[in-house]
């Protein structure tokens, strides 16, 4: 089965790349080839990209302040594993520990970073990190791989805990909905919300399906049509019945 997440709000489109991003970065830094290092830090110029919203770190906040405020009101519910409870609890408040606790603005010390951003500046020019016009980030990238390392973990590690609350709230909102399975006839699918308030849409099928699905949403329907997979330079609606299955998720 292939998942695809589609954001019906901006904070959790933003927090969707950030997570996609931190990911990434993940991946080319448990590698030591120089070529892997500097694709994990021009994954590091994207996070600062994305997260140098104003209002990320207040909306991560606010959002888990929320969710443990609703986390308290179901102690000594009797339909709640009260073990569970506890550690998501933990989580939050440690989560939110580590976001309280970030001063300034998020990514300050990689801007004030005048190397970094030479580097930064030049990667947005196709083919512009070539060893002549950066001899300085050429050398870096020619030292042991652990020292490299150093370094990058050293710039990414302020960011953890904006990648952290970012998983948390995603944590939350994923397991928030009941998926349901059913039908696309003819490759198409519509909903009407009836006022349904969500913030991300889920949709599951198989990779046998060999189709992607298009969604488009807004406060009074969703839409989905499922479309041939692949390189077609004009991809087409399927024709054929498509099952799958749709969840929608509110905090």
């Amino acid at each position: 089965m292939i998942t695809y997440e589609y954001p019906l709000v901006e904070r959790i489109r933003t927090m969707l790349r950030l997570e996609d991003l931190f990911e990434r970065a993940g991946f080319f830094l448990q590698r030591g080839e120089p070529v892997e290092h500097h694709a994990a830090l021009l994954t590091l110029f994207e996070i600062l990209d994305v997260a140098g919203r104003a209002d990320l770190k207040s909306d991560l906040l606010q959002e888990l302040d929320r969710q443990k405020q609703i986390m308290v009101s179901f102690r000594n519910n009797p339909d709640i594993d009260q073990q569970v409870l506890v550690e998501v609890l933990r989580d939050i408040e440690h989560t939110h520990a580590g976001l309280y606790g970030m001063v300034g603005k998020i990514g300050q010390h990689l801007r004030e970073n005048e190397w970094l951003m030479g580097i930064k500046q030049r990667t947005g020019i196709p083919g512009g990190a070539c060893e002549f016009d950066l001899p300085s980030y050429h050398h870096w990238l020619h030292r042991d791989a652990a020292a490299r390392l150093h370094d990058i973990n050293g710039w990414i590690a302020p960011l953890y805990p904006i990648r952290d609350g970012a998983s948390l709230v995603l944590r939350l909102l994923r397991e928030s909905g009941k998926p349901a399975r059913l039908t696309a006839p003819g490759g198409t699918f519509q909903q009407m919300l009836g006022g349904r308030a969500a913030q991300m849409v889920r949709v599951r099928l198989a990779v046998e399906a060999d189709c992607v699905p298009e969604i488009s949403a807004n406060k009074y329907a969703l839409n989905v049509r499922f479309v041939t997979a692949g390189a077609d330079p004009r991809p087409r609606t399927c024709e054929r019945d498509v099952e799958f299955e749709l969840t929608f998720c509110s905090l």
